[in-house]
């Protein structure tokens, strides 16, 4: 395995400054062409026909009056397209998905699902031939809670996989003796948690444009965060060398791990572009990305810990299931790595987990920021503070006492570097007067007994890097050009969060030039070298370091070649802001330019610096502090104010990272109080496939956020102890506002969201017992 050189310094140019993002002015403009904005001549529109049914048979389907349609040029069936089943990713992702798929099926197993695809001259004729195109389908009973799927004797939706509606083995974790930690427990605590169908809500939908060329070459613009995933997996079904397919990637609004797999309608769009020798594009609706996108899993956890009366954590002992929809996607990946996160965050020596995900006919749930560990957290964290009432603590006390630290063993099997959980609670506790408000009155107006403060803390850790699942590769190419700007080359996405400025910045830092002479491409998997996405918060502590140790390699080669226009040796030189001088003699010396670039008897030279870095595992952490106020007239909740502490090892662009906490915030928020893809459990059908009934925070509903990001806890991998903070903030948020709700009205939630109905509802229960 390759490692960059990490010497840590204490005085940066570059690292550590918010920069402008290079991007910055196409986005502000509206200059900036996303690939709903391509329009190539002679394109043609891509529409699909989703099933009206969740589980049947194809008996029948006829598109001959479609076809005659005036300007449909082409329509495709599961009778006209490769049948290759597939992960809908391709290996290295394949640990993390499920080999269930094809582009289409004579079977359909969700409501809303896919069953043909047209291609016409525009939006509204491909409308209008869907509604032509007849499906005579054979009903077959359905499944659409775990707790059916899993019954002796229910209706199988996959061929594939271990049966009992099971999409892979249990996934089993056991470490010391659980039966003899709870035999040593003062006391014991059970519960049952449960989560929603929370959709991830990007801006941009799911699109993709499709090309080929004389030559056979597919050149497909797309909207992922795996570009050469795409080309691998486009080329595996299509039966095409990858030599074949050229995937492009420029700007995209979001993903959020959603646009990870390979949809449905990226094969249909390149096999229509096929099929019609036209350039086809194919563009979700907003109700396309609820019925054809990806969700969080719904979940049930049930959860039991010992604990002793000093607050010593005895035995856990957890089983959690899964819902994956109809189809696998990334639920190995997602319970794996969900059911792992149970044998860490607080300290526990004893441990016995059982992790499950399950096939239902409902929308497929997939790869999703937090991936397994927001619902794990939500209820270990929950219980935590339900531990310290029990035993008469402050939560944040009996947090502390039992987080992970310096040399624990984390979930990944690696110990953890640092004590940045520690930090985070002790930082926050001080910043947000933790103690001083929890004494203070949770009605502070007499003349409003119906309103009531509470104040909850949520604490987290994720790694950067989905390493061992995966072992991950980044990739960056450096070329010095003959003015003495340098280009950074780059599979990796961008997906709106302005990783290429960060690590624009890290080129510019190790190469010690300034930021402004370094450009980044990337997007063209002709062009930039390998990538293996965008995910699993890694692209600053992944693609970061191999950028650094390509810039490294390239200062290398300014030096040489400095040195011989010197005629000196390159260990006499040095470069500072873009500029080499003699050590000896700081006066004499030249700009990079001008050692670049051609004299006489000297043609330009040509400098490539190379990076390849296989990282093992990095955890970031962070503790939320939130304040709400709950009516208990209307059961609404309102968050007044979140101290999110994230420790991130080295922060590279501050505001970028804050942006991140912030919206992670947000999200976790919506997940958490109002938001849930609501599905009919008698039918299948879903019953809130937009953003009018599908209720999301917007920004007045925003609490004030005061963040704060500390490098407690570097760590040597990444690029000057740079670790990840893309997946972390909305982990903590859940179970922060959850805890903050009992600490203001007395009851105690097991599950998301919480609306304002539930509140009421806990409210009147609680008086009848009272």
């Amino acid at each position: 395995m390759n490692k960059p050189a990490n010497n840590l310094r204490n005085a940066f140019s570059t690292i550590g400054k918010s920069v402008k993002r290079e991007d910055v002015i196409e986005k502000v403009t509206g200059e900036g062409a996303y690939v709903a904005d391509l329009k190539p001549v002679g394109m043609l529109y891509g529409k699909m026909k989703r099933s009206d049914v969740a589980h049947a048979r194809i008996k029948r389907i006829d598109v001959s009056k479609a076809l005659a349609y005036p300007g449909v040029k082409a329509i495709l069936t599961h009778e006209d397209v490769p049948r290759v089943l597939h992960y809908g990713s391709p290996h290295p992702r394949s640990v993390s998905c499920t080999k269930d798929q094809y582009i289409l099926d004579d079977k359909v197993r969700y409501w809303g699902e896919g069953v043909a695809a047209v291609a016409a001259i525009s939006e509204e004729i491909a409308d209008e031939a869907l509604d032509l195109i007849e499906v005579e389908y054979e009903e077959l009973p359905g499944v659409f809670t775990p707790e059916e799927a899993m019954k002796p004797g229910a209706p199988q939706i996959h061929e594939v996989g271990p049966g009992g509606n099971l999409v892979l083995d249990p996934v089993r974790v056991e470490r010391g003796d659980v039966d003899k930690g709870f035999a040593e427990a003062d006391f014991v605590l059970e519960g049952e948690f449960s989560g929603g169908r929370p959709m991830p809500g990007y801006m941009e939908p799911n699109v993709c444009l499709a090309d080929w060329d004389g030559s056979g070459k597919l050149t497909f613009w797309t909207s992922t965060q795996s570009s050469f995933m795409v080309r691998g997996i486009l080329a595996e079904v299509l039966g095409l060398p990858r030599t074949k397919v050229r995937v492009l990637v420029d700007h995209m609004g979001g993903g959020f791990g959603a646009k990870q797999d390979c949809f449905q309608h990226e094969f249909l769009c390149a096999l229509l572009a096929r099929e019609t020798r036209k350039p086809v594009r194919m563009e979700f609706t907003r109700r396309e990305t609820f019925l054809a996108g990806r969700s969080r899993h719904p979940f049930k956890l049930w959860l039991k810990q010992g604990f002793r009366k000093d607050g010593t954590i005895t035995a856990r002992d957890m089983r959690i299931v899964f819902d994956s929809g109809a189809y696998g996607s990334h639920s190995p990946g997602v319970t794996t790595v969900g059911t792992n996160s149970a044998t860490s965050l607080y300290r526990c020596e004893n441990v016995r987990l059982d992790g499950r995900a399950v096939y239902t006919n409902t929308p497929i749930a997939g790869a999703f920021r937090g991936y397994g560990v927001v619902q794990t957290y939500y209820a270990l964290d929950i219980q935590m503070d339900e531990a310290a009432e029990r035993l008469g603590m402050d939560p944040a006390d009996l947090k502390l006492k039992n987080a992970v630290r310096e040399g624990d063993i984390a979930p990944s099997g690696h110990a953890i570097v640092g004590h940045g959980l520690e930090a985070c609670i002790e930082h926050g506790t001080r910043v947000f007067d933790w103690k001083g408000l929890r004494q203070g009155a949770r009605c502070p107006d007499p003349a409003a007994s119906h309103v009531r403060k509470g104040w909850g803390l949520g604490c987290e850790m994720h790694g950067s890097s989905a390493y061992p699942g995966i072992k991950e590769q980044g990739n960056a190419l450096i070329k010095v050009n003959e003015d003495g700007s340098v280009t950074l080359m780059t599979g990796a996405a961008g997906l709106g969060t302005g990783a290429h400025t960060a690590l624009a910045q890290i080129a510019a830092e190790e190469l010690n030039m300034p930021f402004e002479s370094v450009s980044v491409v990337h997007g063209d998997t002709d062009a930039v070298p390998w990538d293996i996405g965008a995910f699993a918060s890694h692209t600053t502590y992944l693609v970061g370091s191999a950028t650094r140790m390509a810039a490294a390699e390239a200062r290398a080669g300014i030096l040489r070649r400095a040195a011989e226009k010197l005629q000196t040796t390159a260990d006499a030189l040095d470069m500072v802001d873009g500029r080499i001088f003699l050590r000896a003699s700081p006066d004499s010396g030249l700009t990079v330019a001008e050692a670049m670039g051609p004299t006489p008897g000297i043609p330009s030279a040509n400098i490539l610096g190379r990076g390849t870095y296989e990282p093992t595992k990095s955890y970031s952490f962070a503790a939320h502090f939130v304040e709400v106020t709950v009516d208990t007239e209307t059961g609404l909740v309102t968050v007044d104010r979140v101290v999110p502490v994230h420790d991130v090892g080295k922060v590279i662009h501050p505001i970028a990272a804050a942006g991140q906490i912030e919206g992670g915030i947000q999200q976790g928020i919506g997940h958490t109080l109002t938001e849930d893809y609501i599905i009919d459990t008698q039918t299948g059908r879903s019953l809130n496939a937009g953003l009018v009934d599908y209720k999301m925070p917007l920004s007045m509903d925003m609490p004030d956020i005061d963040t704060v990001i500390l490098e407690a806890a570097p760590d040597p991998g990444g690029p000057w102890g740079a670790k990840g903070v893309g997946e972390d903030p909305i982990i903590a948020i859940g179970p922060a506002i959850a805890n903050a709700i009992h600490d203001a009205i007395g009851v105690r939630f097991h599950h998301y969201p919480i609306t304002p109905e539930d509140i009421l509802n806990a409210l009147n229960e609680k008086e009848r017992q009272s």
